[in-house]
């Protein structure tokens, strides 16, 4: 390597910016620089490359199809300079920002993140339960955990849960028909949220057919962290992942009347970006979640 001819790091570390940030203007912002320095330090790459890096419009730029196969590259060598420099200080510190779906930050992650943090007590751990998918490229996101199947492009993903799903119910309802002894005995309940194709998949594999027309409506909750509360305050039988509940059903706020359960292949998983697999905190994170979630399952 020390006979390899680089460019200037200011350069590269300009390119990097307005590659992440889509704009030169929000690159100087980042890096203390102007608008104009950004793109001079970029032309001296583009110089020593041959090639353009953006395409330069009104207002925007993008980046050429050697930008796009080059912009990875850098980032991940920050990354990975980034993330020696910390381990060579020995320090874990900052901000650590987690962007979660919803359900899996009620029944799990608030409960357990608090162990985290004691842990690593230089960080400034900060959680945002959302819905919305976490754009890395525009959001201060560390790492999201997501709902669903996957893959994501330029996201590295972990399988943290498999969303296998049965129904549950609160033992108070069950009792009000004396008792769920087999599955038929559900259909004698309000069931919830039957628009969700888990109700077909589940009752489907015993071969018993769910008609949704002929039942009563009911409101669609949307995430399943609202059904299990309904669930709990006696509203009627849901589809549930036990994973996410098993403090409920320890406590019996939960009855879940059947062992088997299903799956549609969705899951949580824990994601960031390729580049920053390296980075302390984040690699701390992973073999935190994922050592705690086996231990619970156990």
């Amino acid at each position: 390597m020390s006979g390899v001819s680089l460019p200037p790091l200011a350069a590269i570390r300009a390119f990097e910016a307005a590659a992440r940030h889509g704009s030169f203007t929000k690159a100087g912002e980042e890096l203390g620089m102007t608008q104009a320095a950004v793109s001079y330090q970029i032309k001296i790459l583009e110089d020593r490359i041959g090639t353009p890096l953006f395409v330069r419009r009104p207002r925007q730029v993008t980046l050429t199809e050697t930008g796009q196969r080059f912009a990875p590259a850098v980032s991940d060598a920050f990354e990975r300079l980034g993330a020696a420099y910390t381990d060579a200080r020995g320090v874990m510190e900052g901000t650590f920002t987690i962007s979660t779906a919803q359900t899996f930050a009620a029944s799990w992650l608030v409960e357990h993140i608090d162990t985290f943090q004691a842990l690593h007590p230089t960080l400034s751990v900060r959680l945002e339960a959302s819905q919305r998918l976490a754009a890395f490229d525009t959001e201060d996101v560390d790492v999201a955990i997501r709902g669903g199947h996957g893959p994501w492009p330029g996201l590295e993903r972990h399988l943290l849960i498999e969303a296998d799903f049965t129904p549950m119910l609160s033992p108070r309802l069950a009792q009000t028909i004396g008792g769920v002894e087999k599955p038929e005995d559900l259909l004698r309940l309000p069931l919830l949220d039957l628009g969700d194709p888990w109700w077909t998949v589940w009752f489907g594999a015993i071969d018993i057919d769910v008609d949704c027309d002929d039942r009563p409506p009911t409101a669609k909750l949307g995430s399943q962290g609202m059904l299990a509360r309904a669930v709990a305050a006696g509203r009627g039988v849901a589809m549930l992942t036990p994973a996410l509940y098993r403090t409920e059903l320890e406590a019996g706020l939960l009855y879940q009347p059947f062992d088997r359960t299903e799956t549609d292949g969705l899951g949580y998983w824990l994601v960031y970006p390729e580049g920053r697999r390296n980075a302390p905190k984040i690699r701390a994170f992973r073999e935190w979640i994922t050592k705690a979630l086996v231990d619970q399952v156990r």
